[in-house]
Protein backbone atom coordinates (compact mmCIF):
# COMPACT_ATOMS: atom_id res chain seq x y z
CA UNK A 1 0.00 0.00 0.00
CA UNK A 2 1.47 3.54 -1.17
CA UNK A 3 2.66 5.60 1.54
CA UNK A 4 0.09 9.06 1.95
CA UNK A 5 1.32 12.17 3.29
CA UNK A 6 -1.27 14.96 3.43
CA UNK A 7 -0.57 18.68 2.43
CA UNK A 8 0.39 20.56 5.27
CA UNK A 9 -1.89 23.20 6.95
CA UNK A 10 -1.32 26.46 6.43
CA UNK A 11 -2.44 29.96 7.61
CA UNK A 12 -6.12 30.51 5.68
CA UNK A 13 -6.84 26.72 6.14
CA UNK A 14 -10.47 25.39 7.47
CA UNK A 15 -10.23 23.09 10.27
CA UNK A 16 -13.04 21.11 11.34
CA UNK A 17 -13.45 19.62 15.35
CA UNK A 18 -15.12 16.05 15.62
CA UNK A 19 -15.93 13.90 18.42
CA UNK A 20 -14.58 10.34 18.18
CA UNK A 21 -14.81 9.79 21.51
CA UNK A 22 -15.59 11.68 24.49
CA UNK A 23 -17.98 14.89 23.62
CA UNK A 24 -17.88 18.56 23.23
CA UNK A 25 -19.94 18.60 26.16
CA UNK A 26 -17.38 17.84 28.88
CA UNK A 27 -15.41 21.01 27.89
CA UNK A 28 -15.86 23.98 29.61
CA UNK A 29 -16.94 27.54 28.13
CA UNK A 30 -13.42 28.82 29.12
CA UNK A 31 -11.68 26.05 27.39
CA UNK A 32 -13.42 26.26 24.32
CA UNK A 33 -13.06 30.09 23.97
CA UNK A 34 -9.49 29.67 24.91
CA UNK A 35 -8.92 27.00 22.06
CA UNK A 36 -11.11 29.22 19.38
CA UNK A 37 -9.13 32.21 20.07
CA UNK A 38 -5.65 30.17 19.76
CA UNK A 39 -6.27 28.54 16.70
CA UNK A 40 -7.47 31.37 14.82
CA UNK A 41 -4.81 33.82 16.39
CA UNK A 42 -2.63 30.63 13.92
CA UNK A 43 -4.56 32.09 11.27
CA UNK A 44 -6.94 28.55 11.19
CA UNK A 45 -10.92 28.75 10.12
CA UNK A 46 -12.26 26.69 12.90
CA UNK A 47 -15.90 24.50 12.01
CA UNK A 48 -17.08 22.02 14.61
CA UNK A 49 -18.98 18.52 13.36
CA UNK A 50 -22.83 18.60 13.77
CA UNK A 51 -22.46 15.87 16.45
CA UNK A 52 -19.78 17.24 18.82
CA UNK A 53 -21.79 18.16 21.80
CA UNK A 54 -24.25 14.88 21.78
CA UNK A 55 -23.33 13.58 25.20
CA UNK A 56 -24.72 10.12 26.12
CA UNK A 57 -24.26 7.90 30.08
CA UNK A 58 -20.73 7.44 28.45
CA UNK A 59 -19.45 11.11 27.89
CA UNK A 60 -19.76 10.13 24.36
CA UNK A 61 -22.32 9.67 21.79
CA UNK A 62 -23.87 7.09 18.92
CA UNK A 63 -21.74 5.62 16.39
CA UNK A 64 -24.30 6.57 13.97
CA UNK A 65 -23.48 10.17 14.99
CA UNK A 66 -19.45 10.18 15.45
CA UNK A 67 -19.18 8.38 12.11
CA UNK A 68 -21.23 10.88 10.30
CA UNK A 69 -18.94 13.55 11.57
CA UNK A 70 -15.85 11.96 10.55
CA UNK A 71 -17.26 10.85 7.08
CA UNK A 72 -18.09 14.32 6.46
CA UNK A 73 -15.10 15.82 7.84
CA UNK A 74 -12.90 13.66 5.28
CA UNK A 75 -15.89 14.32 2.35
CA UNK A 76 -15.58 18.16 2.26
CA UNK A 77 -13.23 19.45 -0.05
CA UNK A 78 -13.07 22.51 1.78
CA UNK A 79 -11.77 21.03 4.74
CA UNK A 80 -7.83 20.69 5.37
CA UNK A 81 -7.53 19.29 8.72
CA UNK A 82 -9.44 17.74 11.56
CA UNK A 83 -8.72 18.12 15.32
CA UNK A 84 -10.62 15.68 17.90
CA UNK A 85 -11.95 17.13 20.45
CA UNK A 86 -10.70 14.82 23.37
CA UNK A 87 -9.55 10.84 24.00
CA UNK A 88 -11.85 8.73 25.80
CA UNK A 89 -12.19 4.67 25.82
CA UNK A 90 -14.50 3.93 22.71
CA UNK A 91 -12.84 4.80 19.41
CA UNK A 92 -12.35 1.39 18.19
CA UNK A 93 -16.65 1.25 17.88
CA UNK A 94 -16.19 3.02 14.63
CA UNK A 95 -13.82 0.72 12.57
CA UNK A 96 -16.08 -1.79 11.50
CA UNK A 97 -18.32 0.92 9.83
CA UNK A 98 -15.74 3.35 8.30
CA UNK A 99 -15.44 3.91 4.44
CA UNK A 100 -11.80 3.65 4.00
CA UNK A 101 -11.84 4.98 0.34
CA UNK A 102 -13.62 8.30 1.52
CA UNK A 103 -10.72 8.37 3.81
CA UNK A 104 -8.08 7.47 0.67
CA UNK A 105 -9.38 9.91 -1.88
CA UNK A 106 -9.74 12.84 0.60
CA UNK A 107 -6.32 12.91 2.53
CA UNK A 108 -5.85 15.83 5.07
CA UNK A 109 -4.22 16.16 8.01
CA UNK A 110 -5.70 14.05 11.37
CA UNK A 111 -4.46 14.89 14.85
CA UNK A 112 -5.17 13.87 18.00
CA UNK A 113 -3.71 11.24 20.77
CA UNK A 114 -4.63 8.26 23.17
CA UNK A 115 -7.70 6.62 23.07
CA UNK A 116 -7.85 8.64 18.99
CA UNK A 117 -4.92 6.85 17.97
CA UNK A 118 -7.20 3.33 17.42
CA UNK A 119 -8.42 5.67 14.26
CA UNK A 120 -4.78 7.23 13.95
CA UNK A 121 -3.06 3.81 13.35
CA UNK A 122 -6.34 2.63 11.81
CA UNK A 123 -6.35 4.85 9.34
CA UNK A 124 -2.66 4.38 8.51
CA UNK A 125 -3.28 0.03 7.94
CA UNK A 126 -6.03 0.82 6.21
CA UNK A 127 -5.33 3.41 3.78
CA UNK A 128 -1.35 4.38 4.25
CA UNK A 129 -2.70 8.01 5.22
CA UNK A 130 -0.17 9.32 7.60
CA UNK A 131 -2.04 10.98 10.85
CA UNK A 132 -0.59 12.91 13.96
CA UNK A 133 -0.39 11.65 17.59
CA UNK A 134 -0.50 15.47 18.61
CA UNK A 135 -2.51 17.35 20.81
CA UNK A 136 -6.45 17.72 20.56
CA UNK A 137 -9.09 20.61 20.41
CA UNK A 138 -9.12 20.32 23.99
CA UNK A 139 -5.34 20.79 24.25
CA UNK A 140 -5.44 24.30 22.79
CA UNK A 141 -7.77 25.30 25.32
CA UNK A 142 -5.29 25.42 28.04
CA UNK A 143 -4.46 28.89 29.03
CA UNK A 144 -0.65 28.96 30.38
CA UNK A 145 2.27 27.13 29.33
CA UNK A 146 1.18 25.83 25.30
CA UNK A 147 4.39 27.38 23.86
CA UNK A 148 6.10 24.26 23.43
CA UNK A 149 2.83 22.45 22.20
CA UNK A 150 2.15 25.02 19.92
CA UNK A 151 5.88 25.32 18.43
CA UNK A 152 6.48 21.57 17.96
CA UNK A 153 2.86 21.64 16.11
CA UNK A 154 3.69 24.50 13.96
CA UNK A 155 6.79 22.72 13.18
CA UNK A 156 5.53 19.09 12.39
CA UNK A 157 1.80 20.16 10.52
CA UNK A 158 2.87 23.01 9.21
CA UNK A 159 6.00 22.83 7.98
CA UNK A 160 7.66 20.33 5.75
CA UNK A 161 11.10 21.26 7.25
CA UNK A 162 13.13 18.21 9.35
CA UNK A 163 11.91 18.68 13.01
CA UNK A 164 14.23 18.33 16.01
CA UNK A 165 12.47 16.96 19.19
CA UNK A 166 13.99 18.89 22.16
CA UNK A 167 12.84 18.14 25.51
CA UNK A 168 10.36 20.69 26.97
CA UNK A 169 12.09 22.75 30.24
CA UNK A 170 8.82 21.50 32.65
CA UNK A 171 6.19 18.90 32.20
CA UNK A 172 2.80 18.96 33.82
CA UNK A 173 0.87 16.65 35.96
CA UNK A 174 -1.86 18.68 37.13
CA UNK A 175 -5.86 18.91 36.61
CA UNK A 176 -5.44 22.46 34.27
CA UNK A 177 -8.87 22.29 32.89
CA UNK A 178 -10.38 22.96 36.56
CA UNK A 179 -8.15 25.89 37.36
CA UNK A 180 -6.15 27.36 34.17
CA UNK A 181 -4.51 30.08 36.68
CA UNK A 182 -3.01 27.58 39.39
CA UNK A 183 -0.51 25.94 36.99
CA UNK A 184 1.78 22.65 38.97
CA UNK A 185 5.17 22.81 36.94
CA UNK A 186 7.93 19.90 37.43
CA UNK A 187 11.29 20.41 36.20
CA UNK A 188 12.31 18.29 33.29
CA UNK A 189 15.58 16.70 33.46
CA UNK A 190 15.35 15.36 29.80
CA UNK A 191 15.51 12.39 28.45
CA UNK A 192 16.33 8.90 30.01
CA UNK A 193 18.15 6.27 27.70
CA UNK A 194 17.42 2.67 28.66
CA UNK A 195 19.61 1.84 25.14
CA UNK A 196 21.67 3.79 23.50
CA UNK A 197 21.20 3.85 19.38
CA UNK A 198 20.73 5.23 15.91
CA UNK A 199 17.43 3.70 14.14
CA UNK A 200 15.35 4.45 11.26
CA UNK A 201 12.07 3.78 10.82
CA UNK A 202 7.98 4.43 10.45
CA UNK A 203 6.66 6.13 13.54
CA UNK A 204 3.71 4.95 14.97
CA UNK A 205 2.52 7.06 17.54
CA UNK A 206 0.43 4.79 20.38
CA UNK A 207 -1.72 4.66 23.17
CA UNK A 208 -0.51 1.18 24.34
CA UNK A 209 -3.51 -0.21 25.85
CA UNK A 210 -5.52 1.00 22.80
CA UNK A 211 -3.19 0.19 20.54
CA UNK A 212 -3.28 -3.29 21.73
CA UNK A 213 -7.52 -3.53 21.09
CA UNK A 214 -5.56 -3.72 17.53
CA UNK A 215 -4.75 -6.85 17.60
CA UNK A 216 -5.60 -9.94 15.20
CA UNK A 217 -7.64 -7.55 13.60
CA UNK A 218 -7.37 -5.86 9.81
CA UNK A 219 -7.17 -2.62 11.50
CA UNK A 220 -3.44 -3.38 13.03
CA UNK A 221 -0.64 -1.36 11.17
CA UNK A 222 2.21 -3.58 10.32
CA UNK A 223 5.30 -3.16 13.15
CA UNK A 224 7.72 -3.83 10.15
CA UNK A 225 11.15 -1.49 10.53
CA UNK A 226 8.79 0.44 13.43
CA UNK A 227 9.45 2.89 15.90
CA UNK A 228 7.01 3.07 18.51
CA UNK A 229 6.04 5.78 20.27
CA UNK A 230 3.88 4.37 23.66
CA UNK A 231 1.91 6.71 25.69
CA UNK A 232 -0.51 6.04 28.86
CA UNK A 233 -2.46 7.56 31.50
CA UNK A 234 -2.56 7.57 34.67
CA UNK A 235 -4.48 4.31 35.37
CA UNK A 236 -1.25 2.35 33.70
CA UNK A 237 0.80 1.06 36.93
CA UNK A 238 3.78 -0.33 36.74
CA UNK A 239 2.34 -4.07 36.28
CA UNK A 240 -0.29 -3.40 33.93
CA UNK A 241 2.47 -1.32 31.60
CA UNK A 242 4.34 -4.64 31.70
CA UNK A 243 2.28 -6.77 30.39
CA UNK A 244 0.88 -4.83 28.16
CA UNK A 245 4.11 -4.15 27.01
CA UNK A 246 4.65 -7.55 26.68
CA UNK A 247 1.46 -8.54 24.59
CA UNK A 248 2.61 -6.46 22.32
CA UNK A 249 5.96 -8.24 22.03
CA UNK A 250 4.00 -11.37 21.42
CA UNK A 251 3.05 -10.22 18.05
CA UNK A 252 5.27 -12.20 15.19
CA UNK A 253 6.24 -8.87 13.80
CA UNK A 254 7.59 -7.11 16.44
CA UNK A 255 10.85 -8.62 15.90
CA UNK A 256 11.11 -5.77 13.60
CA UNK A 257 10.28 -3.20 15.59
CA UNK A 258 13.73 -0.64 15.79
CA UNK A 259 12.93 1.21 18.73
CA UNK A 260 10.98 2.23 21.41
CA UNK A 261 10.13 5.77 23.32
CA UNK A 262 7.83 5.87 25.88
CA UNK A 263 6.15 8.98 26.86
CA UNK A 264 6.61 10.05 30.99
CA UNK A 265 4.39 8.22 33.09
CA UNK A 266 2.12 10.73 35.27
CA UNK A 267 2.75 10.37 38.92
CA UNK A 268 -0.23 8.40 40.02
CA UNK A 269 0.99 5.88 37.73
CA UNK A 270 3.65 4.91 40.54
CA UNK A 271 6.53 4.13 37.94
CA UNK A 272 9.69 4.81 38.93
CA UNK A 273 12.91 5.08 36.55
CA UNK A 274 14.23 1.99 38.23
CA UNK A 275 10.99 -0.28 37.35
CA UNK A 276 10.65 1.17 33.85
CA UNK A 277 14.46 -0.20 33.35
CA UNK A 278 13.40 -3.63 34.90
CA UNK A 279 10.56 -3.68 32.79
CA UNK A 280 12.96 -3.09 29.29
CA UNK A 281 15.29 -5.17 30.39
CA UNK A 282 13.38 -8.20 31.27
CA UNK A 283 12.02 -8.02 27.88
CA UNK A 284 13.86 -10.65 25.41
CA UNK A 285 13.68 -11.18 21.60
Amino acid sequence: MNTLIPSKLKKGDHIRVIAPARSLGLLSEETKQIANNRLKAMGFELSFGAHVAEMDDFASSSIESRLEDLHAAFADKTIQGILTVIGGFNSNQLLQYIDWELIRNNPKVFCGYSDITALNNSIFAKTGLVTYSGPHYSTFGQKLYFEYTQAHFEQTVMSAETVMIQASKHWFDDAWYINQEQRNAIENPGFVVVNEGQVEGTVLGVNLCTFNLLQGTDFMPSLKNAVLFLEDDYESRPHHFDRDLQSLIHLPDFAGVKGLVIGRFQIASEMTKQLLFEIIRSKKQ
